[in-house]
């Protein structure tokens, strides 16, 4: 547990610093395109690449050492960084720089994200993973409560470069506990088998694992579902955000939405380990998550959007912590590389389609509508959620939460999932 909690801590400082840059490009962009459309090809540059490379990345994890793997993919991934850094000191940072870049970063999260998962049953053992689950959920918390509240407050005074230098320098922070811990690998096969399997059917085994493991994968398709209509949220957000107030509301918003990862994540730290059925528990907290979605957007009202941002993001940590405990409680440890890559690749899967899928609807069709002088600014919906610039995301926000409450619903009833 000790030397986890080492290398913990060096990831949540990379975190706060990956995020601080994140934002300040992510209002970089908005500002500059003022498009809802460029804007989510921020998403699809992050999630795309890292969709694709996970089924070979997973398996590729399974051979490799997991130590190593995490080690020379932070690596690469701060040589993006400076990349970036040195496009903005020169002054030649372009909009599609960005998507460039994103996309190099996230080939290199695709190997990243699972090995540090499966890593992490090497270092603690299963009695303690809902714990870690907890602190892995906290640092995402404790990187929103903080990052944009200092993105907003440096950006004033050293400006994206300095951003940038700094979220580098977290990166080589991360590396010095993962170099100086010791881990004990996990064999990939049992001492007694004798047969070589090829990397091809390596690669398949992770998804027919999960098709003959009962519930998994339904369970799956049900959390794959619920993330692509919480992905077209989070892809419209800011842009909702931006059409009713100015940046550094935005972070505030964020900071409080902090707050509830923070207070959830240090629950299921004290006591998940206590709690039983964790599937009725995840399912509970995603129907909330939608109710929460669908009043956000009913009025143009900061305070409104920031009390259900706080109620969002206190079902958050129970949702996707407790689901990565679901699976490494449920796959063996020797296969979870595998396992991890595809089920990130799946349930990522939806975010590029919610970011094509979504800007344009809100762009093209729902903010015409919604305009001061469109077609629906006089009729009920008009009158219920309000017209005029952020009110069509907010139309969209309203029909996505209701269906994430339907679909979750729905999804329950499967005997798989409830027994798993």
């Amino acid at each position: 547990m000790r030397n986890f909690t080492f290398i913990w801590i060096g990831q949540l400082i990379s975190l706060i610093g990956t995020w601080m840059a994140s934002f300040a490009l992510d209002i970089w962009v908005f500002q500059k395109t003022g498009s809802a459309t460029q804007f989510a090809l921020v998403t699809i540059t992050t999630s795309l690449p890292l969709v694709l490379v996970s089924p070979i990345a997973g398996t590729l994890i399974d051979r490799w050492n997991r130590r190593w793997t995490v080690i020379i993919s932070d690596a690469c991934i701060g040589i993006c960084i400076l990349i970036f850094t040195i496009s903005v000191s020169t002054g030649q940072l372009q909009v599609w720089h960005i998507y460039l870049i994103n996309t190099f970063i996230s080939l290199f999260s695709g190997f990243q994200n699972p090995a540090y998962k499966a890593l992490i049953t090497c270092l603690v053992p299963i009695e303690k993973l809902h714990k870690v689950s907890g602190m892995v959920q906290l640092a995402f918390g404790i990187q929103q409560i903080a990052s944009p509240l200092l993105a907003g407050l440096l950006l004033s005074i050293i400006d994206i470069q300095g951003i940038l230098i700094i979220d580098l320098s977290t990166v080589i922070i991360a590396l010095i506990p993962l170099l100086m811990t010791k881990v004990v690998e996990i064999s990939q096969y049992p001492v007694e088998e004798t047969q070589k399997v090829s990397f091809w059917q390596e690669m398949i085994y992770g998804w027919k694992y999960l098709q003959e493991s009962s519930g998994l994968l339904e369970f799956l398709i049900l959390y794959t579902i619920y993330q692509f209509l919480v992905g077209c949220v989070f892809v419209l957000a800011y842009p909702l955000v931006l059409s009713l107030t100015t940046s550094s509301q935005l972070g505030i918003i964020m900071f409080v939405g902090g707050l509830g990862i923070l207070t959830t994540s240090l629950i299921i730290s004290k006591w998940g380990n206590q709690w039983e059925n964790l599937t009725n528990i995840v399912i509970t907290a995603m129907i909330f998550s939608g109710l929460w979605i669908a009043i956000a957007g009913l009025r143009p009202s900061i305070l409104q959007i920031s009390i259900c941002t706080l109620l969002f993001f206190l079902c958050s940590p129970i949702i996707n912590g407790l689901t990565q405990v679901i699976f490494q409680k449920k796959v063996p440890p020797q296969v979870q590389g595998r396992i991890f890559a595809i089920t990130g690749a799946i349930s990522t899967a939806g975010l590029p389609v919610a970011a094509v899928f979504a800007a344009p609807l809100a762009d093209n069709i729902l903010e015409p509508l919604m305009d001061f002088n469109g077609p629906w600014a006089n009729n009920i919906i008009g009158q219920i959620i309000g017209s005029g610039p952020g009110r069509g995301i907010a139309l969209l926000f309203v029909i996505l939460g209701l269906f994430t409450l339907i679909i979750t619903l729905i999804g329950s009833q499967y005997p798989t999932i409830r027994k798993l």
